[in-house]
């Protein structure tokens, strides 16, 4: 088994409740809404249809208490959408609690590397 995926990465889901998760998935989408300005280019980036992106987002703007993605109607342009301060937020505090997961188990992950094949 060659390439990144040797090393190990931790792959963090936030379960707050059976139906309420933050998880990798809608953190990227955040991250792609955020530098696209655009759901369904978010979505195209990960192979994600628009009805799976919308309803991921959705389903974000119903758990916390403010929305995490604005929209705007199309028009000549297009619509679009962005991060409002509750996405920028719920996006950073998610980061911060992958990055010191990986910090916190980083000797046992890398323990289990060297038992790989």
């Amino acid at each position: 088994m060659a390439g990144p995926d040797r090393a190990g990465r931790l792959r963090l889901r936030v379960l707050f409740a059976p139906d309420i998760v933050l998880g990798p998935g809608k953190a990227d989408l955040l991250e792609g809404i955020r530098e696209t300005g655009s759901i369904s280019a978010a979505g195209r980036r990960m192979a994600m249809s628009y009805k799976r992106a919308w309803d991921l987002i959705d389903a974000m703007n119903r758990y916390f208490s403010e929305p995490v993605v604005q929209t705007s109607k199309g028009g000549s342009g297009g619509g679009g959408a962005s991060l409002t301060p509750m996405g920028e937020e719920v996006l950073a505090l998610y980061r911060r609690i992958e990055a010191r997961s990986a910090e916190a188990v980083a000797a046992e992950l890398a323990q289990l590397r060297q038992r790989l094949k």
